[in-house]
């Protein structure tokens, strides 16, 4: 009965944030959105009694994935007004889009069947002395070895590739030369330029000073200075 209670608050819970993390206009609040649904799904998970997937999506999803997402958000200083005027250019072509996807998901769905044996396969015994995470890795390491595999090359490609779109060479940024700064000598010699020369050796020029005032002109007034 417990459990029945928690498995519906913790799905309305989770159906409710995943539904604001698409209508929220605030990016910063549609990552926080889906941190709580990460949170939802992952006690869905223990209820069902994988725990491992639960701490999979707490430390992976929550802690390091939302996390970057919130980070990129912030960072990135998105102007919102902006991105309100090509809603309307752009809708056309995202309406056709969305309903190419609701189109498949309506075939897939469609076309979903049960396997024959799934009653029997939901009220077998759990096997004694395998806990979930040993059967997970039995399962991932043995009959999908090669599809994990390729899922981890795709991923490294993905990130090689943000590296190469992200990535400036500027010739007029410094970089550290390790060896000039390693053979060196450990003697500091400090540099005394004149007033408004600078030091022309590190390319760093200091500001003229202001010029001196001329003296006042004394007048003479009947014999008076």
């Amino acid at each position: 009965m417990i459990a029945g209670l928690a498995f519906y608050l913790f799905a309305f819970i989770l159906i409710a944030s995943a539904v604001m993390v698409v209508t929220s206009r605030n990016p910063v609040y549609s990552v926080l959105y889906l941190i709580l649904a990460f949170f939802n799904a992952a006690a869905l998970f223990l209820i069902a009694g994988a725990e491992f997937l639960a701490m999979i999506l707490v430390i992976v999803y929550v802690g390091a994935v939302a996390v970057l997402f919130l980070f990129v958000v912030m960072m990135l200083d998105i102007d919102f007004a902006q991105m309100r005027e090509g809603f309307q250019r752009y809708l056309p072509v995202g309406a056709v889009i969305g309903g190419i996807l609701f189109l498949e998901l309506l075939l897939v769905l469609g076309a979903w069947r049960f396997a024959a044996d799934v009653g029997d396969l939901r009220l077998s015994p759990t096997p004694a002395g395998v806990s979930n995470t040993e059967a997970l890795g039995r399962i991932i390491y043995t009959d999908y070895i090669y599809l994990f595999q390729a899922s981890g090359l795709i991923l490294l490609v993905a990130m090689i590739g943000a590296i190469v779109l992200t990535l400036r060479d500027k010739p007029t940024a410094r970089r550290q030369n390790i060896a000039e700064q390693i053979a060196r000598s450990s003697e500091v010699v400090m540099a005394q330029p004149a007033i408004g020369q600078g030091i022309r050796r590190e390319e760093i020029l200091r500001p003229l000073p202001p010029p001196e005032k001329p003296a006042p002109k004394q007048v003479e007034h009947g014999g008076h200075n």
